[in-house]
Formats: structure tokens, C-alpha cells, sequence
């Protein structure tokens, strides 16, 4: 008897707002004949990554209310390296059933994952024989970069780093940044559109002194009407990253388990309220100045609007678009995540519905 080939998977991984999701979208609208499963994980209770998925135009509607009835399946009980045991086998396992459907997969992982624990996931007896990485592909948001966010001033750190190679306190946002990068088959550097030209060059040979090993550094324009990405390019690397992690250094190796930062939540806000989008905006970019937030993200009901808009903020800089009308069965409610450190709920949603 022939054996079944293994079923490549494609991780995902990126800061938060890096484009993940916009990535995964285009992959999804030109697929070039790939049947694609996408496993989408998230940081909160609000399914908004997947929401914004489900909405691509890709996936018949009347399949998307049972997880087994479509290719997008939702993780949404938290970081996907420390719920893998949970709910991450028995989704493989679901999808290894259809290994005659399906030509690939790829994981969105959740903006706080470690992506090198879920890679050796694909090391339990139960996958391996079934499943192999293809490709970690990291996603880094050049314009934050530029402007000096999440991980501070770029000239400062290279030189922190120069004068102390064994800095032991980090941030987990920095070790976070630097554990995606060191698993990283290929590095986009997304939103190089809204930078200069010598702000890209300096954080491509930034970001290449950073990698521990030779990896193409790619640059993407960003926006919803960018030329999509081809599927050549995010496919195919026959990697089998499980076999050499150890070319992959991350902070967390000599350690038996790894603890997030317990202090970065994930605020979910429900409210059968509708918002001007300038008036909201305002207001997010007010909350953001005077707490600790990484990212807002979700979708709002406007007043006399027939569509959703979608909105997507990192620190104090937000985007916003409409994606398709509301749904006659769906309540017109916003939705948003908001995700930072130190956050209470309560503060953070009168602030929002004030």
C-alpha cells in the first residue's frame, strides 16, 4: 500500500498589526487551485480574526456555523503554544481525516504566540507521521518600526545590544520579536509603502544582522487594495522545520515550560451601541495615549451604514474600512479587543462607551 504523503503546514507568525490576517486573506481569495485549510488562533474571547476571514468571499456561508462543515477552524481559548494539548491535536487530528481535500494548511498563530513550541507539536507521534512544517513565515509592521514602536528606538537597542550580548532583561514583547524572527523561513516586512526609503533600508539591515541564519528579507506594500501576495512565494519550501530547530535559538530552550507576561490581557467589548467612526477613532486614540495598549481591533456598528466597518489599531495609529453589509441574522453590535497591559475591563469599556 502507497503511503499518504504528509500535509505541509505554513505558520504564520508577526507583532501585533503586523497583516497576518490580511495575508491569509489574500492567500484565500488566490489560491491558485490550492485547497487550503487555515487554522486561525486567537488572543481573546471575541472571534474577530476569524470573522474577518470568514468574510473574504471565499467560504460558502451557509458552511461557516459548524467548524467540521468548513476549511477556516477558530481557536479562540488563547495563546496557541500553551492550549495545543487542549484543542490544537484533536484539530489536527479532525483535519488529517480529510487529508484528501486538503493540499495544505496554514496557522495563523494568535500576536503573543511563541512559534517555536507549536513547531514542535509536529514532533508528537500523533502528527508526525501525518503532518510537517513547511515554512515559518514572519510577518514584522516596517512603519512601526520606523516610527520607533514596540521595540523602541532601533539605533539605542542595536547598541544596547552590542555593548551586553547577554541582556537578561528583555521585555517579552523584545524576547517575543526576536523568538519570531530566529524561527523564520522568510521574514515580509510589511507596510514599506508608508516609510521612507532610508527608514527601509535601515531596518532591512537591522532586521538581517538580527536573524541567526541566512533568510530572504522581503519588502510588502500595505492597505487593502495592495497587489496580493503569490502563493509560490508563501508555499513550497519543504522545510521540515520540526527536524531543525535547533538552527532556530529562542529565549525559552532551557526551559521546561514557558509563562506569558500574566499582566497582557485581552479585553473583550460588546456593545449594542453605534459609534461615528471620527468620533470613535478619536476616543481609541485617546485610551491608547493614557494606557498601556498594544492593539484594538474589531468591528462597529456605524449609524445609517448598511456595512460593517472594520477597525485596527496599533499604539495610537488606527485604520479603518467597511467589509461587507451586516448580516439580516447577525445583531448590529461592535465588537471590538482591545489588548495591553494592566487593563481593567470595566475602565477600558466606559471609556470606549462613553
Amino acid at each position: 500500500m502507497k503511503a499518504m504523503h504528509k500535509i505541509p503546514v505554513t505558520i504564520i507568525t508577526g507583532f501585533l498589526g503586523a497583516g497576518k490576517t490580511t495575508l491569509i486573506r489574500q492567500l484565500l481569495q488566490n489560491p491558485e487551485g490550492r485547497r487550503i485549510a487555515v487554522l486561525v488562533n486567537e488572543f481573546g474571547e471575541v472571534g474577530i480574526d476569524g470573522d474577518l476571514l470568514r468574510s473574504c468571499q471565499v467560504c460558502d456561508e451557509d458552511e461557516i456555523t459548524e467548524p467540521a462543515a468548513t476549511n477556516i477552524l477558530e481557536l479562540t481559548n488563547g495563546c496557541l503554544c500553551c492550549t495545543v494539548q487542549e484543542e490544537f491535536l484533536p484539530t489536527m487530528q479532525q483535519l488529517m481525516t480529510r487529508r484528501d481535500q486538503i493540499d495544505c494548511i496554514v496557522i495563523e498563530t494568535s500576536g503573543l504566540a511563541l512559534p517555536k513550541p507549536l513547531v514542535q507539536a509536529f514532533r508528537w507521534p500523533e502528527i508526525r507521521t501525518a503532518a510537517t512544517v513547511d515554512s515559518v513565515i514572519t510577518l514584522v509592521d516596517c512603519e512601526a518600526l520606523a516610527a520607533g514602536d514596540l521595540v523602541g528606538d532601533l539605533p539605542a537597542l542595536e547598541a544596547q545590544r552590542q555593548a551586553d550580548d547577554s541582556l537578561d532583561h528583555e521585555t517579552p514583547l523584545e524576547e517575543l520579536f526576536e523568538d519570531q524572527l530566529n524561527c523564520a523561513d522568510l521574514v515580509l516586512l510589511t507596510k514599506v509603502d508608508k516609510v521612507s526609503e532610508g527608514d527601509r533600508t535601515r531596518i532591512e539591515t537591522w532586521l538581517t544582522q538580527q536573524l541567526p541564519r541566512p533568510v530572504k528579507v522581503l519588502g510588502l506594500a500595505g492597505g487593502e487594495g495592495s497587489s496580493p501576495i503569490s502563493p509560490d512565494l508563501l508555499l513550497g519550501f519543504n522545510a521540515a522545520v520540526e527536524d531543525n530547530l535547533d538552527s532556530r535559538p529562542s529565549h525559552h530552550d532551557h526551559e521546561h515550560e514557558h509563562d506569558h507576561d500574566d499582566d497582557i490581557v485581552a479585553i473583550p467589548i460588546v456593545l449594542d451601541q453605534s459609534f461615528d467612526p471620527k468620533a470613535l477613532v478619536k476616543r481609541l486614540e485617546t485610551l491608547a495615549a493614557t494606557h498601556e495598549i498594544y492593539r484594538i481591533k474589531g468591528f462597529v456598528d456605524v449609524p445609517n451604514k448598511a456595512m460593517r466597518l472594520v477597525v485596527h489599531g496599533v499604539g495610537q495609529r488606527f485604520d479603518s474600512f467597511f467589509d461587507r453589509p451586516w448580516q439580516a441574522a447577525e445583531p448590529r453590535q461592535t465588537r471590538l479587543v482591545v489588548i495591553g497591559k494592566d487593563l481593567d475591563k470595566e475602565v477600558i469599556r466606559a471609556a470606549i462607551a462613553a
